[in-house]
């Protein structure tokens, strides 16, 4: 549906690059610390939450690094790091807090339209694999993050948890097994609609949608121009704003590029399609009531972590299987085919060819992938559903990801990095975020860490402060030493969030 086209307002506060869960989450924080503050958001579809913030083009797990074992590398001695995996799962916790205290306000309906309680379990095979899985299940549930962690190498247990991975599997297989019942599965398309209707409502706030923005360039007062088009009139136009924030998924590497800031240097992109393989069989959906994560075949990249998942989308439960990569010049799924081209630039040529010679593995495995028939999808996916028949399942296309390439330290070449990346300016006034997962699912963290270095003199003040205590109690905080505070708000969001 198009919506109705909204006059710009020549001068505002704040700008907002782009209508998914990263704009949403950001413009709401501002507008409970700073009620007075104006906004105008630029979505260039004709709804919000199209891109990467849509169910279908998102993993959806509520990431809390309780099952994907890419958060958990082993090291050379054979111990298993777990500190990306505690970072991970404490943002979740205040993503958790400032979903319950929208709910509370009103702000956002119905919880259960985005959230659902879905137990999340790690499954491997083979002895390295299972030994891999007990010494990381021994480090995560010494810590109160992952204390209700269970593990078990019993089969019939397993069956248990999740009767769809284990029937038909070879009974002489060694099989382990890890689960934590307080997972959830999160539809980050419906939640960033909700947040976004609702800022809609706020005074002082515009969203713009069919606008597409062209460039953004310093002004005389120390803000920034924003040059917009309308994609539905041709019709070229402007407004002055104090701070831009780049969150337009794919498209955020090329307005970057263009802003007049020295931190864009050496930023380049490689973009990475998705695929899924979506259930058609109903006994089957029903059946399967967990996230199942499995282990990266060896070579491949964190990427590419196998998972077979129980979703709920627009109401209705799901079954999905993936992701397997897809190759395309393109950073959003409705963009160009010349984005890659366009993004190389002077300052990045080096370090993007650097990481591209470095990551030559995940050339051939983007090559193999493409490559694979519906033959090849079924053996892949008979590795976590055995039973597995080709008629049960058809091919959805996900969401596209672009990698981030940046310059690494000390040398001029580049590395490629499988994560989320913020850039600030130095005086705070263009913030930029980059990267994939697991983005959405700590979206709100990311947020507050960028407040004080984009708005430094408001953060300082009482009302701010105190704000944002009542908005995310543990935030500054850690939940990994505080089992007390954990054990509090996990009891508090989950009552809120109906996932008790």
């Amino acid at each position: 549906m198009t919506k109705t086209i909204k006059n710009l307002v020549p001068k505002t506060d704040v700008v907002l690059v782009g209508a998914g869960i990263m704009s949403a989450t950001l413009g709401m924080l501002l507008k409970e610390l700073h009620p007075e503050m104006t906004i105008q958001l630029f979505e260039r579809l004709d709804t919000a939450g199209s891109e990467s913030s849509d169910a279908w083009n998102n993993a959806g797990t509520g990431h809390s690094a309780f099952c994907e074992l890419n958060y958990t590398p082993q090291k050379d001695d054979g111990s298993v790091d777990i500190a990306k995996a505690i970072k991970i799962a404490e943002s979740f916790e205040i993503s958790r807090e400032f979903w319950a205290y929208l709910v509370e306000k009103g702000h956002v309906p119905n919880a259960q339209d985005f959230i659902t309680k879905v137990p999340h379990l790690s499954l491997v095979w083979g002895d390295e694999n299972v030994d891999f899985l007990k010494t990381r299940y021994e480090a995560m549930q010494a810590n109160p993050l992952f204390k209700d962690m269970l593990y078990t190498e019993d089969k019939q247990k397993i069956m248990e948890w999740s009767p769809l991975v284990m029937q038909g599997r070879d009974e002489n297989q060694h099989v382990a097994a890890t689960r934590m019942e307080i997972g959830s599965d999160v539809n980050f398309g419906a939640l960033t609609r909700s947040l976004i209707d609702k800022l809609e409502k706020m005074p002082g706030v515009t969203v713009h949608y069919n606008r597409e923005i062209l460039d953004i360039d310093p002004d005389k007062n120390g803000g920034w121009k924003v040059f917009i088009k309308n994609l539905l009139s041709d019709e070229k136009e402007n407004v002055n704003a104090r701070f831009v924030f780049l969150g337009a998924g794919g498209a955020t590497l090329p307005l970057l590029k263009k802003a007049e800031i020295k931190e864009r240097n050496g930023y380049g992109g490689f973009p990475v399609g998705g695929l899924w393989l979506k259930c058609t069989n109903e006994e089957l959906i029903q059946k399967h009531r967990a996230k199942v994560y499995g282990k990266a075949s060896v070579g491949s990249p964190p990427m590419s972590v196998p998972h077979i998942d129980t979703r709920m989308i627009d109401g209705k439960r799901e079954l999905l299987f993936g992701p397997f990569a897809g190759f395309s010049t393109k950073f959003l799924k409705n963009g160009s085919r010349l984005d890659l081209a366009k993004s190389v630039k002077l300052d990045n040529v080096i370090p993007m060819v650097s990481a591209g010679l470095k990551n030559l593995p995940l050339t051939k495995y983007l090559i193999e992938q493409v490559r694979l028939t519906p033959e090849d999808r079924l053996e892949s996916l008979k590795e976590y559903v055995p039973n597995a028949t080709l008629e049960d399942w058809e091919l959805k296309e996900a969401g596209q990801r672009v990698q981030v390439i940046k310059k690494n330290e000390g040398s001029s070449g580049g590395v490629l990095e499988f994560g989320t990346e913020i850039v600030v300016s130095s005086d705070g006034s263009v913030a930029a975020l980059l990267g994939a997962s697991p983005g959405a699912s700590t979206a709100v963290a990311i947020m507050l860490n960028i407040l004080p270095r984009c708005f430094k003199e408001e953060s300082q003040t009482e009302t701010w402060k105190n704000k944002l205590k009542e908005i995310a109690p543990s935030f500054g905080k850690s939940l990994s030493k505080d089992e007390k505070l954990l054990n509090e708000t996990r009891t508090r969001t989950g009552k809120i969030l109906g996932l008790s």
